[in-house]
């Protein structure tokens, strides 16, 4: 019985000491891959960020803004057996988020070319990572299944800081280990020059009119590896783009840009 007893004391010993070494507690490490939802490419999907959601939309994926949508309407969602992503901006301040006050105004940089919105100063990480990690705690707590982080490409605009390819992919895999460590897929939003470096990342990817620009074929990564793709067009008529895409492998549909309940997927 001692010897029982003395075995246990040091398996729970160097359970605690591995915490250490990984900085989080126990409760915190990241859910293994195999327990989060991994879409396959050709998932059906809607986007709806304006107006209240139309949930009759016979599809198995929902992608909803996650600080105007409650609870209950993730549940209603699941109740349909669809899996629900969690929309969440973190590349700008946006002034009309309930934790707008929680951003320190030296990290605002330049409007975004969006009403109220500012890019995020990217290079301070340990700044924004609490806001950030308190927005991926409201979509687990709503009962999401996985985020879409808008706006992973400073590097690449005018945002009023210098950031580099190198600080966007170090932001960008904080990211996703901050929805990992709270059981969440994560997508990762258009930044197509760093999918080599990232797919293996994130879940799936999301993207905005790869089509119109010939860069639908740079996705491929994410199909290679049985990840799925959502993509959507604008300006094109499907039949500019579905032949292509889905070939490619593309969960494809046409959207209005303000992103309504309106679809005419492939």
């Amino acid at each position: 019985m001692r010897r029982a007893r003395a075995a246990l004391l040091v398996l729970l010993a160097l359970v605690l000491a591995g915490c250490a070494q990984t900085g989080l507690p126990a409760s915190h490490e990241s859910a293994p891959a195999r327990s989060r939802w991994q879409p396959k490419p050709g998932t059906a999907w809607q986007w709806q960020l304006d107006g209240r959601v139309d949930t009759s939309v016979r599809v198995p994926v929902y992608d909803i803004d996650g600080f105007e949508n409650s609870a209950r309407t993730v549940a209603a969602l699941h109740a349909r057996g669809a899996k629900v992503i969690c929309y969440l901006n973190v590349g700008a301040w946006e002034s009309f988020r309930p934790d707008h006050g929680k951003f320190p105004k030296k990290l605002l940089g330049s409007n975004n070319g969006w009403g109220g919105e500012r890019w995020l100063d990217i290079r301070r990480p340990d700044k924004l990572r609490p806001v950030m990690a308190a927005r991926m705690d409201m979509c687990r707590k709503k009962g999401f299944d996985a985020v879409e982080p808008d706006l992973t490409e400073a590097y690449r605009n005018r945002t009023g800081f210098t950031v580099t390819a190198a600080q966007q992919l170090a932001y960008n895999r904080m990211i996703a280990k901050l929805a990992h460590d709270r059981g969440l897929s994560v997508g990762l939003k258009n930044d197509l020059d760093q999918i080599p470096q990232l797919v293996g990342d994130f879940d799936f990817a999301v993207n905005e009119e790869c089509a119109q620009f010939g860069e639908c074929a740079e996705l491929r990564p994410f199909i290679e590896h049985g990840k799925a793709v959502f993509h959507v067009e604008y300006k094109l008529e499907p039949g500019e783009f579905c032949a292509k895409t889905k070939r490619l492998g593309l969960s494809s549909m046409q959207k209005r840009l303000k992103l309504d309940a309106w679809r005419r997927p492939c």
